[in-house]
């Protein structure tokens, strides 16, 4: 009998652990401008295996590239954005472009948009993970006014914040 209820126990709790995994295949971010500004959007991550695919649909932008990065706080409390704290980067890198070897986990480069003021960026990463110590889950997503030089430390020098939105894991 007690043997039983123990193989019940392990049982589901692998259950649960599976359950979490297939949470975490998928998260959202829905973008709300900071004061003074009208950007608002959605940034969605699809995991597959070790790559991350990044889906975001930007409207209310100036035409041209502004710095698009994850930041190392979920909390988009401030007017500014500023609660959101610097770009997320756990293994202490340096600021650089998305492709780069040597970047922090947050730096996701530049979203263009177009004369109407909207973007779509569609890109896919190995760097950053949807779950696990350098999870992005519960961090911000952050929309700057300028792009991004992808080499000016720590930041990139893109400017003010004009969209917040926290990362939350999403329905698969």
């Amino acid at each position: 009998m007690k043997m039983k209820f123990l193989l019940g126990l392990i049982a589901l709790g692998l259950g649960v652990c599976v359950a979490n995994a297939q949470e975490r295949t998928k998260a959202i971010a829905v973008l709300h401008p900071t004061a003074g500004n009208n950007v608002t959007g959605s940034v969605t991550f699809t995991q597959s295996g070790e790559t991350v695919k990044v889906v975001a649909d930007v409207t209310g932008l100036t035409p041209g590239k502004h710095g698009f990065h994850i930041h190392e706080f979920g909390d988009c409390s401030s007017g500014d954005g500023s609660s959101a704290g610097g770009h997320f980067n756990p293994t202490h890198k340096q600021h650089g472009a998305p492709d780069a070897s040597d970047r922090h986990a947050g730096d996701l480069g530049n979203i263009e948009a177009d004369a109407s003021g909207k973007a779509h960026l569609e890109w896919s990463d190995k760097v950053m993970k949807l779950s696990g110590a350098d999870s992005i889950v519960g961090h911000a997503v952050i929309v700057h006014e300028k792009a991004d030089d992808l080499k000016t430390q720590p930041t990139g020098n893109a400017g003010g914040r004009l969209a917040c939105g926290v990362i939350g894991v999403a329905k698969p």
